[in-house]
This record gives C-alpha cells, structure tokens and sequence, in this order.
C-alpha cells in the first residue's frame, strides 16, 4: 500500500559557478588523461567556485530560484534545511549565513551532514516537520564547494569533484502528489574509507596537520565502488517496495552523480532501463549533497519530468550513508 504524500515540491532551483575545470585542464595538472576520466567516470567538466564566492553564495542563488519558482514570498519560509560537507565556517550553520543573505528572516535555520546522501536525508527531515503542521513552508538546498578541500596533486580524486546547489521549496501536500517514502540508513564503521582528517576536533588546524594535507578529501576509491553500487541498488529497491511501485510505475531515476558504472548498476538492479536514467554527471562531476537537486533542478526545467510522473531519488556518501526517496511530481 502506498503511503499518503506528506509534503511536495512546489518550487526548485540551481546554481553552478561560472569557472569551468575541463579534463583537459586536468591533464596538466596531474597524470591523468581524458580518455581514462570519462572511460571510469563519465566526468567531463565539473564547475568550481570562484575566490570572492562562498558555499553561502551559491545556496542563496538557487534558493532564490526555488522560491521564485515557487511563486511564494521569502517571508513565507519558515524553515530552511541545508545539505552540506563543505560549509562557509565551522559554526555557525552555513543556513544561518543563507538566510541573512535571502532575507528568510522569520525562518529556523540549520545544517546537517550526510555527504553526498545529504539532499535525500533533508526531504526525510523537513517532510516529516511539515507532517506535525508547524511547518508549512520549508527550503531544502544541497550545496558543496568541494574543490576547496581537493587535493589538486592527488590523481585519484581531483578528477572527481566540482560545485554546485540545488535547492526545493516543499509545503504540505494537496494529496494527489508528493513525496510517497524516504529510506535513509548508515553504517559509521566505515566512515574511514571516505573522509576528510582534518580540521576537527581529532586533528586541529596545526602547520603539521597541514603540511600532512589532513585538510584534504582522502577516499578508498575500490571499497567506496564496491559499497556503493550496493547500497544504492538496495536503496533503489527498497523505495519501490516500501511505495509498492513497479519499476515501470517509475518515470526517471535521478542517482547521485559520482560515478556512471554505479548509476548504471543502481538503474538495472532497480529493473529501470537506461533510457529513464537523469544523466548530468559529464556537465558537473560529483557535487556532493548538490548532485541530486541540480539533476531534479534541470530535469523540471527542462520538461524531463511531467506533472504527475514519479520520480526516484538514490544516493551514496561518506559516513557511509545512504537513501532514497520516490515522488510524483
């Protein structure tokens, strides 16, 4: 039996930087090659925040486009919700900083981080703060400027990163379309094989730490592949069962953008055939928590997703975390 729609999007936006990093740029960078980029991970450019610009900055752009997207006034938010590894200080949030800068006044404001499964992990949040009622209008970004903590001299995971928002305005459902379920888990046993050492508390800002370039992203990339295509795969299956939907019910599958071999395995595990795959990673990399509202961003505009269709949500990031949701647009 499907569950009763809680929340809906009524408005999304994005944003992206104007600055291009092309695999070309990369070849003269490190020791890599375009033809070994895109054969591993179908990237082609990723966009990189420019120096006078903050995580902040990019967030308020595309929550600005949400809101008018949604054709609602800044003042009716009443909670903002942001998606990010990456913020602008370590405290306060980077949604307190958003908000000075939309205006959002009247709204409560936090962060939370769950990586590149960050965006999925807000719809959970913020649907089930519109289901109490005390929220009606709540703005949920995902948003990474992670080429500021890429290691530029490391092969393996400088051609991965680039930067981004997307963001959606949700309010309480008319019952005819919505978020049908969200599946979030995570497994904190392996938060080693995908991480930034520094600079928490375990290993502050010294000039040791940084000649050690603890401040940099670290990844295992064969055991982060291995779990994550089946993570995903089981995420992409256990929304359709928790909503009882078909996988030919399913309109387009937007998957994280990390890896093309991983979207592709989530899509045939979930029986989804290709032609219904969101496929944006060439144009940006992996942004992270950004990655999945950019795709559903670009695929409202763009005509892709239809009133009434579902789509599904699926991700993977560090932590590990996972997730997934399904919506009828």
């Amino acid at each position: 039996m499907k569950a009763t729609p809680t929340s809906m999007i009524i408005g999304s936006g994005s944003y992206v930087p104007e600055k291009i990093l092309t695999n070309q740029d990369l070849e003269k960078i490190v020791d890599t090659s375009d033809e070994w980029i895109q054969t591993r991970t179908g990237m082609k450019l990723r966009h990189i925040i420019a120096d006078d610009e903050n995580t902040s900055d990019m967030a308020a752009k595309a929550a600005s486009k949400a809101i008018a997207d949604a054709g609602i006034s800044v003042n009716e938010i009443d909670l903002i919700v942001i998606a990010t590894i990456s913020g602008d200080v370590g405290f306060p949030s980077t949604a307190c900083y958003v908000q000075e800068l939309i205006g959002a006044h009247d709204a409560a404001v936090f962060d939370i981080s769950a990586a590149c499964s960050g965006f999925i992990y807000g719809l959970e949040i913020a649907t089930a703060q519109i289901a109490t009622g005390k929220y009606q209008k709540v703005l949920v970004i995902g948003v990474e400027a992670l080429s500021r903590m890429t290691d530029y001299k490391d092969r393996n995971t400088c051609v991965l990163f680039g930067d981004g928002a997307g963001a959606v305005v949700l309010a309480p459902s008319d019952g005819k379309k919505g978020i049908l379920q969200t599946y979030i888990r995570s497994d904190g046993r392996l938060n080693q094989l995908l991480h930034v050492p520094g600079f928490g508390t375990k290993h502050p800002p010294t000039h040791e730490n940084v000649d050690q370039r603890l401040h940099y992203i670290r990844m295992e990339g064969r055991e982060v592949f291995k779990h994550a295509v089946k993570a995903m795969g089981d995420a992409a299956v256990k929304i359709l069962k928790l909503t009882g939907l078909k996988s030919e019910d399913v309109s387009l599958l937007i998957s994280h953008q990390a890896n093309l071999r991983i979207i592709d395995a989530t899509a045939k595990r979930a029986g989804i055939d290709a032609e219904r795959v969101y496929i944006n990673i060439d144009k940006y990399g992996n942004t992270s928590a950004a990655s999945i509202p950019l795709a559903l961003d670009e695929a409202l505009k763009e005509g892709v997703l239809k009133e009434n269709d579902i789509v599904v949500l699926v991700a993977f990031g560090a932590g590990f975390t996972w997730g997934s949701a399904a919506i009828r647009i």
